[in-house]
């Protein structure tokens, strides 16, 4: 009987124990990728440079064959840069960086790169809306009304197509709930 007993303790105490020994630890290098997905949606738009976005690791993140950063990790990112887009020459950009992981109970705090995107810019595209407007305002000028009334038609289109070019050129970057980012850290963190 006491056999029994003690072999059921043994296996009770196992069956407590192993969670806490197999719960992540170990030393992340720099260089390390952690995926992050986001829990919301940030745009160029609206964002702020500080504003705090939240996320969960996308995968497991391992060192040496060992999770360190089980998958499903609460994330905590930090909006690092971000321009909505402007009328004529500002493309917007928006750009996050991972600030703080959640493993065991413990947060953790991290220097990694920044992830996101600059959209092109827009000035060869709005330079051939203004240039295509002046010209096609010349030619029909020029039929019109000769010589002035090229030069006159030239400055309306000209007007015509800066508007064209405000009025079409505002895209800002979206990145929907769910949008998976990639964070290389680049200094050392110890998770115990």
């Amino acid at each position: 009987m006491n056999h029994r007993i003690r072999t059921i303790a043994i296996f009770l105490a196992l069956a407590l124990a192993l969670p806490a020994l197999m719960q992540a630890s170990g030393t992340i290098p720099a260089g390390t990728k952690i995926p992050v997905v986001l829990d919301q949606t940030v745009s160029s738009k609206t964002a702020k440079a500080g504003q705090t976005v939240s996320g969960t690791v996308a995968q497991d993140v391992t060192v040496g064959g060992k999770v360190v950063i089980p998958k499903g990790s609460a994330a905590k990112l930090i909006v690092s840069s971000a321009q909505a887009s402007g009328r004529l020459s500002t493309p917007a950009k928006l750009y996050l960086r991972l600030h703080t992981v959640t493993v065991g109970g413990k947060t953790y705090t991290f220097a990694t790169s920044s992830a996101g995107r600059t959209l092109g810019g827009k000035g060869k595209r709005d330079a051939e809306f203004i240039g295509g407007g002046a010209a096609g305002g010349a030619i029909i000028g020029a039929l019109a009304g000769g010589g002035k009334g090229a030069a006159i038609g030239a400055a309306a289109g000209a007007g015509a197509g800066t508007a064209g070019a405000a009025a079409t050129g505002k895209k800002d970057i979206e990145f929907p709930a769910e949008t998976r980012l990639t964070f290389t850290t680049r200094a050392v963190v110890t998770i115990n």
